[in-house]
């Protein structure tokens, strides 16, 4: 049977002790387990872990289901293509050991004849000064070998514990339509030639789609905190909502 299908995710945000972390990473692994056999490709697009940092011989726990179930897709010819996020940014090699391939945003792709512009979706556009701050801190080798000094329970109880409280403060993000950022920045790139058939993106927790001015597609999937398997689905001709 001839592979076809190209299956989009993100934000799952595994080990996140809210909206029932044990039941969501179920969900995914299920989810994961139903992908058909002419599944071609599956595109993680960041936060698909709550919290990942890599030791040199230390990984995090949370996910190992999800982890195995990569590895069989991956045995059975698909390809598994991760992207980090800005709470999985800190990955430094284990998932190209495992066989998936990394990418990172903004990452042009043609699937089927028809082109991709893929991202997780955060800073892409109109970033606050504390969230590129809080990024450049993030991705800085001299603040990486820091956090690398500390004791990994000491560690991962500090970040998990920055990440939940951070979501308690969080309220629903609302779409503004052509006005949205990410509208903004696709329409930036499709001025200065760099075109896509869809644009898809995760990070801000909301399903939306947007019809650009060249008649692109903009799509933004939602997070796996809310239940479902929120996806998006390339069958060699059209981009559809999966469920």
């Amino acid at each position: 049977m001839e592979r076809t299908k190209v299956y989009f995710t993100s934000d799952v945000h595994l080990g996140l002790t809210t909206a029932d972390p044990k039941e969501r990473e179920e969900r995914f692994v299920l989810w994961l387990k139903s992908l058909p056999r002419d599944a071609k490709a599956l595109y993680l697009l960041g936060d698909i872990w709550d919290f990942w940092y890599e030791y040199r011989d230390v990984v995090p726990k949370e996910g190992v289901r999800v982890i195995a179930q990569l590895i069989d897709l991956m045995d059975n010819g698909v390809e598994v293509w991760f992207m980090p996020g800005n709470h999985d940014v800190w990955c430094y090699g284990y998932f190209e050991s495992l066989g998936m391939r990394k990418i990172e945003q903004p990452f042009y792709t043609e699937i089927g004849g028809r082109r991709f512009c893929l991202g997780h979706g955060d800073g892409l556009k109109d970033a606050t000064r504390g969230y590129r701050m809080m990024m450049r801190v993030f991705k800085s080798r001299f603040c990486q070998a820091l956090f690398s000094a500390l004791h990994p329970r000491i560690a991962f109880w500090f970040a998990t514990g920055c990440s939940t409280r951070n979501r308690y403060t969080h309220t629903p993000y609302e779409w503004k339509g052509a006005d949205e950022p990410l509208v903004r920045y696709a329409e930036e790139e499709i001025a200065a030639g760099r075109k896509a058939d869809f644009f898809i993106f995760g990070h801000f927790h909301v399903e939306a789609s947007q019809t650009l001015s060249d008649g692109s597609e903009l799509f933004v999937m939602d997070t796996w905190l809310k239940g479902g398997t929120p996806c998006l689905i390339f069958d060699g001709q059209s981009l559809k909502a999966g469920r």
